[in-house]
């Protein structure tokens, strides 16, 4: 694996892994697929959290996109490892972003692989405790933006006042008023969460395993292919929300392998890729305080770095997060229940 570093500056989760293929992208279809062709070269970037500079600047470090920002990856495969929603001000932003690079991509012969990570799965289940001011101001023109935007979110497939009926219901009704919009975005059913459910919470590229957290034991016994489409259907509003979605244990909130792994954790790492026909896992979610990193010999590259301090907020109850980054507890996943 082979890593851009990124100045200080940016402060950015930024990974290049060059990976050997012989095999060229597999055409979009309609049914997700989980795995992907291996490519030439693959760059992963981590936590972007709203932050529409940051972005920017590792897309440019990657070689991904001009100064005009537009793509010039040619058959580059780009991996997002999820959270691109709370803490920051320009998170709709950064989505129209990865959609637009994602169909120049696909022109090119690249791709763009979005997952979802823990902080799109929150606003989706009601969890708006790191959701900033401007980011509720962001989405009260959604339904405008929705209609009229250069980006094609037609695939999101929503009805945009049906979306604004739902809020008679007592939860949207408790809400701001400030605040409903960009709820019923992301409730499930709703436009963006729609959008959601056009991306992936597990993909693997070649021999490479990309998640947010990490996938366990019990997620590979589960069928990566099937937690993926539980959580499009529960996105979708066409399924109960999936119960390991929550907790320590959930492929996009467990630690285990990016919080300095000791030899157990390891030695699970490797049974999970060796039973999976894998090299190597790479995950976000945990700040590595001393940069892209990496752990077990290796095979799990760690690609969230802290983030500049102005997108560190307070959440409105709970427990602060820090993202790691020195002040105060890191956050903790909701109970299962």
């Amino acid at each position: 694996m082979r890593c851009v570093h990124v100045p200080a500056r940016a402060t950015v989760a930024l990974v290049a892994a060059i990976f050997s293929a012989c095999t060229d992208l597999a055409p979009v279809e309609e049914e997700l697929p989980t795995r992907f062709p291996a490519a030439e070269r693959v760059v992963a970037i981590g936590d972007l959290h709203g932050d529409l500079k940051t972005a920017l600047t590792a897309l440019r470090l990657g070689g991904i996109i001009d100064e005009a920002d537009r793509w010039i990856g040619g058959d580059i495969v780009l991996v997002q490892t999820g959270d691109i929603l709370d803490r920051g001000d320009e998170e709709e932003a950064v989505i129209r972003l990865f959609e637009r690079l994602s169909r120049e991509a696909t022109e090119a012969g690249g791709a763009v692989h979005v997952l979802n990570g823990n902080h799109e799965l929150m606003n989706a289940y009601r969890d708006y405790r790191y959701v900033t001011p401007g980011g509720y101001a962001d989405f009260e023109d959604a339904d405008a933006d929705f209609e009229s935007a250069d980006v094609d979110f037609e695939s999101a497939e929503a009805d945009l006042e049906d979306v604004r009926a739902v809020e008679a219901d007592s939860f949207l009704a408790a809400l701001e008023p400030s605040q409903r919009a960009r709820a019923a975005a992301f409730l499930p059913g709703g436009p963006f969460a729609r959008l959601l459910a056009r991306r992936n919470t597990i993909a693997i590229v070649g021999k490479s395993l990309f998640v947010h957290g990490g996938v366990l034991p019990e997620h590979a016994d589960r069928g990566l292919d099937a937690m993926n489409e539980e959580i499009r259907a529960w996105l979708r509003a066409e399924a109960p929300q999936p119960e390991w979605i929550r907790g320590e244990r959930s492929p996009v909130w467990t630690r285990l392998y990016s919080n300095e792994p000791d030899a157990e954790a390891c030695d699970t790492l490797s049974s999970v890729l060796d039973r999976l026909g894998l090299e190597r896992m790479v995950v976000g979610h945990t700040v590595q305080r001393t940069g892209i990193t990496s752990f077990c010999g290796g095979r799990v590259g760690l690609v969230h770095r802290c983030r500049h301090r102005r997108l560190l907020r307070r959440p409105a109850r709970g427990p602060r997060d820090s993202g790691g980054c020195g002040e105060g507890p890191t956050l903790r996943p909701p109970s299962p229940s």
